[in-house]
């Protein structure tokens, strides 16, 4: 999670309740360094620590569970961005009734249509599980149902979890709630949830309802948990049950009940939450030491199937045309001993020209490929059927499928096309709209090089590769931004494209730039020449001018640059050595 945040890691000095966690886990106390040094204390009030929820865009956008209610009628009529929906106050209330396998069934914005137990960090938690199992156990004694149209779904961090929660009893419930266990391992906090019944994808489609998902993951950036998920918010897995069984977001749990239970009694959140010391008990009689050492002492054994997979014996991978899961990546293409220099950015279109906190997961979608994308219509044109597509996260071994989904985000707003919502562009010499990778092409077959306008924090998120190399691999030489996530920056450095920051107070907007101007970044034509951090003056074919800062910090960032990126850089020391 570190990268949500900006940092690089993360450490959490260690106190008597991570030792009793390790203790649990059977982990050996042989290696363990028992004296405790520290350069500074910091203290935290427990007291001031409150219930969270984020989102319903970005996982650092944190909001007090009290304040949920108020946050979601906000965000609805909030003009359309990193918080807002521009829905008028007219239809705030809009609700859809439709039929959902015979029965009546209805939605509004803020209904939740996917609530999932998932990610492989809160899923490896005790104290959590337990407790999501805790409150599924009074939910059900109190006569509390999930609405069947929900998606639920419980995916455990590891296979101890599976052995405690049934140990405990408490599987049963969770499973009565419709949180059946469905695998271990990435599913839908990356998009791997499945497709919605089609009443449900209809009904929300067809209505422009703002339907949400509430999961116990790590990431709610748009697009990635569902593409009809339009708000997606990141909660303990306790939580996610009970959102689960209140049907919506747009509820304050501490005065709304969750529904009604027997005898047509009102259940809240307070009547099903379970006390510390129930957690306590539960994790002290049914999470043993002696679960993980006897799970964990056959995890590095295969299974048959596993087993009967052939090996090549060559030293050399064999590269296989057909796959379309793996393929010989083109970094190293027409490679010479010589590092081609700095590259010309001359006369360069705009690709597509962005707001504010553009994230990697817009740049580059883990999740599922659209049936109408261009990673789609490649992967039909090579056999593949669209049950078989996968996510883009499990293909991103082949870069002919992950160059057509670089900005395939179905939530990217370029604004080139006037805040149109959609993974589409401009090709500015002919006017023509079409998606990005399209235009990418063409400009690549006229041998004409492309930038990226764009706002403040471009590349927040995860720190994915193909972020940056997606870019490249589109044509592009050179991101102009008002500022750059830290790890993202280098990321595009690493791939040879240079990052550019707006002089302080300016950016595109106040510039007066279209993005449908020709750009040239005026850079002496040696790496030598140019100093690390220097102003940088870029003109356009329109007459204006401004100055930028090149972000390239160390001459070691200059070396890749001049190589074409950390790749190549590293692959000619190889050979030298």
């Amino acid at each position: 999670m570190c990268p949500e945040y900006g940092a690089t890691m993360a450490f959490f000095p260690v106190d008597d309740v991570t030792l009793e966690y390790l203790r649990l886990t059977g982990k050996s106390e042989e290696t363990a360094h028992h004296e405790r040094v520290y350069t500074s204390n910091l203290q935290l009030d427990l007291g001031e620590v409150e219930s969270c929820v984020s989102g319903p865009k970005r996982p650092h956008d944190r909001v007090p569970l009290k304040d949920m209610k108020a946050d979601w009628h906000a965000c609805l009529e909030n003009k359309v961005g990193i918080k807002g929906y521009g829905i008028s106050k007219g239809e705030k209330d809009k609700e859809v009734k439709f039929s959902f396998q015979g029965h009546h069934a209805n939605l509004k914005h803020g209904s939740i249509v996917i609530a999932a137990i998932t990610s492989c960090t809160n899923t490896s938690n005790p104290s959590a599980m337990l407790s999501a199992g805790l409150v599924a156990k009074k939910a059900c004694e109190l006569g509390l149902e999930v609405k069947r149209w929900i998606k639920t779904s419980l995916a455990p961090g590891s296979r101890v979890v599976t052995e405690y929660l049934i140990q405990s009893g408490l599987q049963k419930y969770l499973n009565q709630l419709g949180f059946h266990t469905v695998g271990y391992g990435c599913t839908t906090c990356i998009g791997n949830s499945g497709e919605l019944d089609n009443s449900v994808a209809s009904a929300i489609s067809e209505n422009d309802i703002i339907a949400a998902s509430v999961l116990s993951g790590n990431r709610n950036f748009e697009g990635r948990v569902h593409p009809l998920t339009r708000a997606n918010y990141l909660a303990s897995p306790p939580l996610v049950v009970a959102y689960a069984l209140s049907g919506t977001v747009d509820i304050n749990f501490y005065e709304e009940p969750l529904g009604r239970g027997k005898n047509g009694r009102d259940v809240y959140l307070k009547d099903i939450w379970p006390s510390n010391e129930e957690v306590s008990k539960a994790l002290q009689t049914y999470v043993l030491p002696d679960m993980f050492k006897s799970i964990y002492e056959t995890i590095t054994k295969g299974n048959p199937m596993w087993d009967r997979l052939s090996v090549p014996a060559s030293t050399l991978y064999s590269w296989d045309p057909n796959s379309t899961y793996i393929h010989e990546p083109p970094y190293f293409k027409n490679m010479t001993m010589e590092p081609p220099g700095l590259h010309r950015i001359k006369d360069c279109y705009c690709l597509l020209k962005f707001g504010d906190g553009v994230t990697t997961d817009q740049i580059s979608p883990p999740g599922s490929i659209h049936k109408d994308s261009p990673a789609a219509k490649y992967l039909i044109e090579h056999g593949v059927d669209h049950k078989d597509f996968n996510s883009y996260g499990s293909r991103r071994g082949n870069h002919e499928v992950m160059v057509r989904g670089t900005f395939a985000n179905i939530r990217l707003v370029n604004k080139l096309l006037n805040g149109e919502v959609g993974p589409k562009t401009v090709h500015i010499p002919t006017g023509e709209k079409m998606t990005v990778y399209d235009a990418a092409m063409r400009y690549k077959e006229a041998d004409q090089d492309a930038i990226i306008l764009a706002g403040a924090d471009y590349g927040t998120g995860s720190s994915r590769d193909w972020a940056a190399k997606g870019p490249l691999l589109l044509g592009v030489k050179a991101v102009i931004a008002k500022s750059f996530e830290r790890i993202h920056r280098s990321n595009l450095v690493g791939m040879g494209i240079i990052p550019l920051r707006f002089k302080s107070g300016d950016d595109a907007e106040t510039l007066q730039l279209t993005g449908l101007e020709r750009f040239t970044v005026d850079l002496p034509e040696r790496v030598n020449d140019i100093e690390p951090g220097q102003d940088v003056n870029v003109t356009t074919d329109s007459g204006k001018s401004f100055t930028c800062k090149l972000c390239l910090d160390t001459r070691v960032e200059l070396a890749y640059i001049d190589h074409g990126g950390i790749l190549p850089y590293v692959i000619r020391i190889l050979i030298k050595q």
